[in-house]
């Protein structure tokens, strides 16, 4: 598909599937790479709705670096199990050291 015929769903899935293995970015940092800066809460429902479409969701964070989608995600802690298998080191559900692990897609793309 051409991007300009790509829906908002289809581009946010297309950012996520570009996010390196071991890295994290944020709903707010894919709306803004798209230039919708208050769509995060779209994002979140992409990630939700990108089940079989082969998209790594659970490099997706709040700007916190909170695991606030891990509810979406099969078992407890699939989610963070994902993460850590990639060496992303998760407490109480957030993301440690997300300076050092975030990926923001304006400056990588």
């Amino acid at each position: 598909m051409k991007p300009e015929t790509l829906s908002f769903f289809d581009k946010v899935y297309e950012v996520a599937k570009l996010i390196p293995h071991g890295r994290v970015t944020s709903y707010g940092a894919i709306a803004k790479y798209l230039g919708a800066a208050r769509s995060a809460r779209m994002v979140g429902y992409a990630m939700n709705g990108s089940g079989g479409k082969d998209v790594p969701a659970h490099r997706v964070v709040n700007r916190k670096g909170l695991l606030t989608g891990k509810h979406h995600f099969d078992g407890t802690n699939l989610m963070q199990q994902l993460l850590e298998s990639e060496g992303v080191k998760v407490v109480d559900n957030q993301i440690q050291d997300l300076k050092k692990v975030f990926w923001d897609p304006s400056e990588a793309l």
